[in-house]
């Protein structure tokens, strides 16, 4: 619905108001990194999308996107992913594809309402290289959240596909009931854990919000964005 980049300078100082010296941030499902990119010392990045990740590798090595990624280009891109590098998949399914939906349908450049020609994979590619220095010190490993090797007493940020919303957006395959159990235990463990969703169980205490509109073009109406941390 919208990038987290958005409230990142306010749900930070609450993540991170009593971390410890050397303490590990880690994100469980990091996608566009606009929080965890904010954070210094100790960092952990996981995603279950092996494309994204390789492609945050490789702007790590000092790779630089490629210029243009054309209508036929997505097109062929999304029907054969194993036909091309990995990183340029990953362009492609976010930067090119409309309003950033995996490979949904070809957004990377097209006229506007006013009649002008704007390239929104360009624009984007941009964002990403101004993003690419905060990325640098940022262990990036693919991996579904719970499979995660975390530190001990680590504070654990996770932004998961949200549910009970538009089906453009759910995630259908995505079981929260055990999303929200694998949090509890993560807790009880000695993490530091804070979720953001618009929604959580009793036990999840919310504890920052903020009404935001929502950047999808079809959903107008204000969202409430909400943090919340388990209360054992």
């Amino acid at each position: 619905m919208g990038s987290k980049n958005r409230v990142a300078k306010e749900i930070l100082p609450i993540m991170l108001k009593n971390r410890m010296p050397n303490q590990y941030f880690v994100e469980p499902f990091v996608g566009g990194a606009n929080v965890i990119d904010k954070v210094n010392g100790n960092r952990l990045a996981y995603d279950n999308n092996k494309y994204l990740i390789e492609l945050y590798h490789k702007l790590q090595s000092g790779y630089k996107p490629i210029d243009f990624i054309s209508r036929e280009d997505f097109y062929s891109i999304r029907l054969n992913k194993e036909k091309y590098p990995m990183e340029v998949v990953a362009l492609c399914g976010i930067l090119a594809s409309y309003n950033g939906n995996w490979f949904s349908s070809y957004g990377g450049y097209s006229e506007t309402k006013t009649g002008n020609d704007r390239n929104y994979y360009a624009e984007g590619v941009r964002n990403l290289m101004k993003q690419v220095p905060l990325l640098e010190s940022i262990s990036f490993s693919c991996s579904d959240y719970n499979n995660i090797n975390i530190p001990p007493e680590s504070i654990i940020y996770c932004d998961p596909p949200y549910q009970k919303r538009d089906d453009t957006y759910q995630e259908k395959s995505f079981n929260h009931d055990v999303f929200w159990d694998w949090c509890r235990t993560k807790t009880n463990e000695g993490h530091n854990v804070f979720v953001s969703e618009y929604n959580a169980p009793n036990d999840f205490k919310c504890i920052w919000q903020k009404q935001l509109p929502n950047t999808h073009p079809n959903q107008k109406k204000m969202s409430i964005e909400k943090l919340f941390k388990y209360i054992r």
